[in-house]
């Protein structure tokens, strides 16, 4: 008994293991075209597994771009329910989520291509099925309170969420076009322009809301 017990947990996380196996390639393959882009082939080649196995955990390709969306969006909720929004001030509560939500980009740098994917070939249809306002309900809760004791000018606390989430993302999706504002070799995406663009992004967030 002890022994089928046993084997059973190894299987389970033999298959765990393995559908992770699958996100992390799928992750990267819808990056490259999207879902229309993208070929379960190429997915499965590239972590040596059949298409059926890829079906057999997701059930189409649909599921399986899914699937990508909805684990990126729980990750990036850990991320930020790791942060006491309510105990800090407004200013700074905003400094910790935006400085978080773009560590959250350079750890995945496919995440905004996939969503800028999204918007154009799926207007947003599987965006929606997911909990997207989970990541932009504290934004909006800062910014309310900083209204209200007065930190922050009056604003529309979701439109400014929005407009944040723009500044943070822009920089990596567009990347190989804003590069040629600088000096030629430069790498927008090496460790310090990261983290100045880190930087002006949280300090430029701030200083657009204070009163």
């Amino acid at each position: 008994m002890a022994s089928s017990v046993k084997k059973s947990a190894v299987t389970t996380r033999d298959a765990e293991a393995t559908k992770g196996r699958i996100l992390d390639a799928a992750e990267e393959e819808f990056a490259k075209g999207g879902l229309l882009g993208a070929r379960t082939e190429a997915i499965a080649a590239n972590i040596g597994v059949t298409k059926s196995m890829i079906f057999y955990h997701f059930g189409d390709k649909e599921g399986l771009y899914q699937a990508v969306l909805e684990r990126a969006i729980a990750l990036r909720i850990r991320s930020i329910q790791k942060i006491d929004i309510h105990s800090i001030e407004p200013k700074d509560a905003m400094r910790a989520l935006v400085g978080a939500f773009i560590d959250d980009i350079v750890v995945n740098q496919n995440l905004p291509a996939i969503f800028f994917y999204e918007g154009i070939q799926n207007k947003g249809k599987y965006y929606g099925q997911i909990a997207i306002e989970s990541i932009y309900r504290p934004f909006v809760e800062v910014i309310e309170r900083g209204i209200k004791s007065g930190q922050f000018r009056k604003c529309d606390p979701l439109h400014v969420s929005v407009n944040i989430m723009g500044m943070c993302v822009f920089y990596f999706c567009h990347h190989e076009n804003v590069k040629h504002l600088w000096p030629a070799g430069t790498d927008l995406l090496s460790k310090d322009m990261r983290a100045q663009h880190r930087s002006e992004a949280v300090e430029q967030v701030v200083a657009s809301l204070l009163a």
